[in-house]
This record gives C-alpha cells, sequence and structure tokens, in this order.
C-alpha cells in the first residue's frame, strides 16, 4: 500500500467494487447463493477467464473444475476449498453443481526508521524495560525479505541474532525455502519491525531488534498477489506457530472489500489466526484522499475491516522526534468499513517518511531512486529507503507488540489491541474513523502490558514523557461500534479471552463483557447487570455517558460540548457523530446501515449534504459541499455515473464491469 503507487484512480475502483456487492443480477438457478456479485456478473460475459477459490461441501473435487476445460491451483485445505481458472461462461455452471458451496473471485492483494522510534516511544521504551523482542516470532505475510541485508543477517562479530529464521513461497506451487524480496516492500517491512541499524551505526534501528522473522511470500516482482496465497500463508503461519513461537502477523498488504467480512475468506483466515491467539495486524488502506484531494470516508481494506484485526492507520511525525507537530497522513483510508458499517481503523502510527531497508535487487530499488538513502558505512548500493504508506505504520505497531509480548507473553490478541487504544493518545479535532482510538504510545502500552503481568504493582498516572513532551493516555475502547472511556482495564476482564470477538456485548457462553473495573471516576464497565437491564458508561464531570437499553435499541453519547451526540435509534437505522467534518463548515455526520430508508451524510450546513439510497433503495445520491454531485447507481443497477465538482465531468460505468478488473486493471494501479 505505498502511497508512490496508488493511481489517482485507486479510490474510485475500490468504491465500484464496495457497490457491486449489493447487487444480484440474474444467474443459473442456485448460482445466486454461491457467488460473489463480481462473479455473478462476469457469469453472464461470453468471453474472459476468472481465477476464482472454489469451495466444496468436503474434499475438493477438481473433476468438477476440469469438466468445465478450468485449470486447477493451490488447494485451500482449511476450506475445503481450490483455487482455479476458468472461463466466465462456465461459472454458472459450475455454481449450480451440488458439491459446490460457495464460489469467490481469487482477489487481487497489494501492498499497501531513525525518528520513528524516537516518536512513539520505542526507543525510550526500549532503554527503560530492557526490551527487544528476543524470542518473539512475527510472520511478515508480504513480498518477501531479503534476509543476507546487514541490518537483519548479524555481520561477523555482532551479537545480534539472525531474523529470519524462516521463509515460504507462496507465489509458486515449487517448494522453495531461499529468501528473496524481488519487490523490496517485504525487505522495507522487516526492517522497520527488526532492523539492527547496523549499516546507519544504529540510527534506523527497528522497534523490535532482535525479534525473529518468519517471512511468507505471497506477492511477485511486480507487487501482485492474490487472496488464496494471503489465506494459504495465513493458515500456514498458525500450523508453525509453535516451532517459531509466532506470536504476530504483520500484514502490510490489503485487497478491495466486497463482501461482509462474516462470510469474506480472507477475513476468515485472520480470524483462524487470531482464535490461535496470534495478533493480527493489517494496514488500513490508502484510499483516504480523493485524486482532488479532498478527505474520503469508507476506504478500509481487507482483512484490516475485520473486528478481530488490529487494524492501523497512518500519521505523519513531520520528520521531528517530538509529537506537537504530528499531522493525519491524507492518504490514509478511513472508515466506516463497506457493507457492515464499523469503525475502524483501531489506532494509528508514523507511515510518512518512514527510513527503513532497501533491497539493491528489487523493484521498488530500481524504480524510486529519489527515495534512497545511503547508510553509515561504506557499500556497493545505498542500504536504506524511505517510503510512505499505511503499509509503514503497520509494522511500527507490530515490533511494539513484539516488545508487549516479551514483557507478558500471557497477553491475548483482544488485551493487546485493548492495552494499545487505551495507552494511545487522542489527537484533538481528530474523528475516531481516521485515528481510532489515537497516536501509538509504545511507552505507555509497555508500562500497561506490565501491569497486566503484575497488579500488585505501581501502574503510576496514565501518561508518559516523550521526548520532553507529556503525552496523556485516551483511556478508552473502540469496543465495536462503541466507544468506552475512562476506567482502568482489567487483566482479568472477559472480553480479552480467546474466541470473544471484539465489539461483541456477550461471550460465547453469553456472559456479559466486562473490560474493567471501577476507580474515583467511578465508572461502571459491562454489557449487563443482573437483571439485564441497561449499560451505563459515566464519569464524574459528565464528559461522557453513554446509555443503552436491553435490546440496545438506543444508544446515546453526549459530551459537555455536544460534540459527539447519537449513536443507533430504535431500529437502528443510523449513526450520528459529532459536529467536526475535518474542517469543513458542517454540524453533524450520519450514516445509514442495515434500514432500507436509506442515511444521510451531512456535509454541512443547510442543502449541503450527502444521501445515501432512498426508501426503495432505488439509487444512491452523493453530493459535495459545492454541490457538485456524484450519482451511484440507478433503480435497476444498470449504470453507475459519477459526476465531479459542479462541472458536467462524467464517467460511466455499466454493470458487467463493476469488477474493475478487466477494464480498469488492479485497484493499486
Amino acid at each position: 500500500m505505498l502511497t508512490t503507487t496508488l493511481p489517482r484512480c485507486a479510490w474510485i475502483a475500490a468504491g465500484v467494487m464496495a457497490v457491486s456487492a449489493f447487487t444480484t443480477p440474474a444467474t443459473a438457478a442456485g448460482a445466486t447463493r454461491k457467488m460473489d456479485a463480481v462473479l455473478e456478473a462476469r457469469s453472464q460475459q461470453l468471453t474472459g477467464r476468472s481465477r476464482v477459490i472454489v469451495e466444496f461441501d468436503g474434499d475438493p473435487d477438481v473433476g468438477v473444475i476440469t469438466a468445465e476445460r478450468g485449470a486447477v491451483g493451490r488447494r485451500l485445505s482449511n476450506l475445503h476449498a481450490q483455487v482455479a481458472e476458468l472461463d466466465n461462461r462456465a461459472l454458472a455452471r459450475l455454481a449450480a453443481d451440488p458439491r459446490v458451496t460457495h464460489i469467490w473471485l481469487d482477489r487481487d492483494a497489494f501492498a499497501t526508521l531513525e525518528r520513528t522510534g524516537g516518536a512513539v516511544g520505542a526507543t525510550l521504551a526500549r532503554e527503560d524495560f530492557g526490551l527487544t523482542g528476543r524470542g518473539v516470532g512475527i510472520a511478515v505475510i508480504d513480498s518477501g525479505i531479503t534476509s543476507w541485508h546487514d541490518d537483519l543477517y548479524a555481520p561477523f562479530g555482532t551479537s545480534s541474532p539472525n531474523r529470519v529464521v524462516h521463509f515460504k513461497d507462496f507465489t509458486t506451487l515449487v517448494t522453495t525455502s531461499q529468501p528473496d524480496d524481488p519487490y523490496g516492500h517485504g525487505t522495507h517491512v522487516a526492517g522497520i519491525i527488526a532492523g539492527n541499524g547496523y549499516d546507519s551505526s544504529g540510527r534506523r534501528t527497528g522497534i523490535a531488534p532482535d525479534a525473529q522473522l518468519i517471512g511468507l511470500k505471497v506477492l511477485d516482482g511486480a507487487g501482485n498477489g492474490h487472496i488464496s496465497d494471503v489465506i494459504a500463508a495465513l493458515d500456514y503461519a498458525v500450523s508453525i506457530k509453535n516451532t517459531y513461537n509466532i506470536r504476530i502477523i504483520n500484514l502490510s498488504i490489503g485487497s478491495a472489500v466486497t463482501e461482509s467480512y462474516r462470510t469474506d475468506p480472507l477475513a476468515l483466515a485472520a480470524r483462524r489466526a487470531v482464535d490461535a491467539g496470534i495478533v493480527v495486524l493489517a494496514a488500513a488502506g490508502n484510499l483516504g484522499r480523493a485524486p482532488n484531494g479532498k478527505t474520503i470516508y469508507g476506504g478500509i481494506t481487507s482483512p484490516g475491516n475485520a473486528p478481530w484485526v488490529l487494524t492501523v492507520g497512518a500519521m505523519s511525525h513531520q520528520g521531528t522526534v517530538p509529537r506537537t507537530d504530528d499531522t493525519m497522513a491524507g492518504f490514509s483510508s478511513r472508515g466506516p468499513t463497506w457493507i457492515d458499517f464499523a469503525a475502524k481503523p483501531d489506532l494509528v502510527a508514523p507511515g510518512v517518511g518512514i527510513e527503513s531497508l532497501s533491497d539493491p535487487y528489487s523493484t521498488l530499488y530500481a524504480t524510486h531512486p529519489g527515495l534512497l538513502l545511503e547508510g553509515t558505512l561504506s557499500s556497493w548500493y545505498r542500504p536504506y529507503m524511505s517510503l510512505s504508506g499505511t503499509s509503514m505504520a503497520t509494522p511500527v505497531v507490530s515490533g511494539t507488540v513484539a516488545l508487549m509480548l516479551q514483557a507478558n507473553p500471557r497477553l491475548s490478541p483482544n488485551a493487546v489491541k485493548a492495552i494499545l487504544e487505551y495507552t494511545a493518545q487522542n489527537r484533538a479535532g481528530l474523528s475516531p474513523l481516521a485515528q481510532g482510538a489515537g497516536l501509538l504510545n509504545a511507552h505507555g502500552a509497555l508500562r500497561l502490558a506490565r501491569f497486566f503481568a503484575d497488579t500488585q504493582s505501581t501502574l503510576g498516572a496514565p501518561g508518559d514523557r516523550i521526548a520532553g513532551e507529556w503525552v496523556d493516555w485516551s483511556r478508552q475502547l473502540i469496543w465495536g461500534n462503541y466507544r468506552v472511556t475512562g476506567g482502568v482495564l482489567s487483566p482479568d476482564g472477559n472480553a480479552w479471552a480467546r474466541g470473544t470477538t471484539w465489539g461483541a456485548l456477550r461471550t460465547t457462553t453469553g456472559a456479559p463483557i466486562v473490560w474493567g473495573q471501577t476507580d474515583d471516576q467511578n465508572i461502571v464497565w459491562s454489557t449487563g447487570g443482573s437483571d439485564d437491564q441497561n449499560i451505563v458508561w459515566s464519569t464524574t464531570d459528565d464528559s461522557n455517558i453513554v446509555w443503552s437499553t436491553t435490546d440496545d435499541s438506543n444508544i446515546v453519547w453526549s459530551t459537555s460540548d455536544d460534540n459527539n451526540i447519537v449513536w443507533s435509534t430504535a431500529t437502528v437505522t443510523n449513526v450520528v457523530w459529532g459536529r467536526d467534518c475535518g474542517g469543513a463548515n458542517c454540524e453533524r455526520v450520519t450514516w445509514g446501515t442495515r434500514n432500507p430508508t436509506g442515511g444521510l451524510w451531512g456535509t454541512a450546513t443547510e442543502d449541503q449534504n450527502i444521501v445515501w439510497s432512498t426508501s426503495e433503495d432505488s439509487n444512491i445520491v452523493w453530493s459535495t459541499s459545492d454541490d457538485g454531485n456524484i450519482v451511484w447507481s440507478t433503480s435497476d443497477d444498470s449504470n453507475i455515473v459519477w459526476s465531479t465538482g459542479a462541472r458536467v465531468d462524467e464517467i460511466v460505468w455499466s454493470a458487467p464491469v463493476i469488477d474493475n478488473r478487466q477494464r480498469f486493471g488492479r485497484a493499486d494501479k
């Protein structure tokens, strides 16, 4: 997800794919229940071929595919599925076969430090707590890793261990364990996590320089990949987690959202890893800004749209260690998520101008010479490069998690996310849909992780002094679509148990979710009392009040200055977030969920607003603040029209090309 490789049309492509998920063209009997919307549209085409994931009721029968003259690829045993490529006109017949339970498009997957460590407090944390990530395994699912780089290989005479302890290539069916990275993206990510800074005399040290890396290659030399390879890599990481103590998976890659996370095979593969006790971190995506520079919402990529994934957005540290001048990266994807309308990301970290490792034989090295950086030692190539993107922010958090797990190996994935959110620094003027719980505070996260290990120790004040600046903790959780504030996190809260979905109101056994305990601010955190009547979260100064009835029919947020007022009506038809739209003169923002009466996005006063869907779901209309209309979809979903600004400057797509692959190419090109 490098901003240097994203095209101006990337946000359009993602939007078209999201809209297509709601269309259901007519297909052969039984096919509409089995194929996603993109494949349903393709099944009407008489030409072209598609790469798909075919799920069977039981063991895959490749004869079903070859009978349609299809080519057979990788088997995904955990899904009872087979990767295949076949003619579009054969899709409906394949879907109608009773042995086939589902067919997904094998979507494209794409790639999404000397000041960074100081800016997030990681350097201070390593010094104060003596932690380096030693013994913690991190699976880097990316374009590979150049393991011979000095900062990863442990040159002669150093005490640092070799960081790359295992490697597997999923882009080919030929077995290979020789680490490489023809694209260069994964090596840059690996250096952010665990580089020892050898070629820069320690200046560009990664966040957790003694962590061990497991390189799982899913992108080729051009940065291209498919979700089937990512799914296979996720399941493989689970299978070897005990061998290499894999506690973290870093996904600085993403794919378009075409269906709910509840059915997306990529999101469900991430769920299997989390249920196995692995913290899965994913880049939020780089779809936060339109070609005209305006901020847009709804660009979170998969699997970052899933609640069990720790989703990371990007800030800019402005090239300085102090945090006072940090700003939100305009490219960073904002929530809510497509399809499910969930609040994301979970938090943000530095992702602009991040200096890390280069591979002199890689595509990025050859195509971006202006981003290459010299080291302090004599070398035949420039060993570093500066890149920007949520791809760079994600490993900053992954390295921090490695330090946390070294300090307290008992932390569950939910506990890790809670600690990171609770200790993050909430940035004034930024929406939770942009920054999540706030900016990463590695020093605070280490303090709270150690407190979870020994609650008899003294936690101290909820804040840290980083680079001479006092950093307050947010003291909040973005628990699903709930914002929980105040109180003290309890290490034995059932919210951290394995199998508990982040944002759920009850555990798998039906018990109320409990996050923390009361303190002098009189906080009660629970999803139900003894009579299961209500939820009350309140501080003594009434700065945040949340009330919910037993059936969640009404949730109200109120702050002292009324900046956040309403979440959800009795029929869960809308959500309202605040009065601040990032500099616009709007009064509030509202968006609809699953009610057919539609939703409203207000961008300013009077008639300047954005409207999503009518009562008949016959169309979706977007209007910008200058009354320049954008129109998506007619009543029969036969076309999609976009108009920019107040000009009649239109682009029209018809339904057969809503998948954006044949006409427009990959979403990141």
